[in-house]
This record gives C-alpha cells, structure tokens and sequence, in this order.
C-alpha cells in the first residue's frame, strides 16, 4: 500500500488536460462528493449493513482512481472485499485508514487548485 503515490501526478495532467476550465470544478466535486461518500459509510457501519457498505466502498474506489488517488483507491477496494466478507469490526480499520488517507489527499488537491 505505502508503494502508491497519494496522488498520480500523470493521472492528474492528463485530467487537467482533458478538462481544462472545468478542471477545478472537477476537483471541488470529487473533495465535496468523497466527504459524503465517507459518511455514507461510516453510515453503513453503524448501521452493520455490509451491503450498503461494499457498495459505497467499491463507488468511491471508482472515483478515487479515476481521480488519481491509487492509494485511497486501494484503501477501498480493502474496504470493499470486507465488506464483501462482511467483516465489519475490519472494516471499522480500513475506514480510520481511508479518512486519514483522504485527508492527505484533500489538503494535496487543495494545493494544486492553488497553482
């Protein structure tokens, strides 16, 4: 897991390439959208819905990676197979996990909008 960058930098080039203008406005909809997501899950846990659970988990890794952020990605695909497994007390970790990471990867993205 520590072998993956918190964010792609290529992955990112390459979307502010595509999207040129809208890029920021790109980046302000992941950081808004995976703030719900996360809560979406923490949700779910409390609830002890594991389905709930992997399907928000295998959501969010889709946009993580789409995004450039491998290592929250593959904190959710972690997230995701326990969920599947429905091993909820581990997903409990995978989560702290995923929180610490995305806030990383919030404060990394909120700098880059300030380029």
């Amino acid at each position: 897991m520590n072998d993956k960058p918190h964010l792609d930098d290529d992955a990112l080039a390459e979307l502010q390439e595509v999207m040129e203008g809208e890029f920021d406005v790109l980046i302000r909809t992941y950081l808004s959208d995976s703030s719900e997501r996360l809560n979406a899950l923490r949700s779910a846990l409390s609830d002890r819905d594991a389905d709930a659970f992997t399907r928000s988990a295998h959501s969010f890794k889709g946009s993580c990676i789409n995004i450039g952020a491998p290592r929250l990605g593959a904190l959710c695909a972690d997230a995701e197979l326990a969920g599947k497994e429905e091993r909820i007390d581990d997903a409990r970790h995978v989560l702290d996990d995923m929180q610490s990471e995305f806030a990383i990867v919030r404060e990394l993205l909120e700098h880059t909008l300030m380029r």
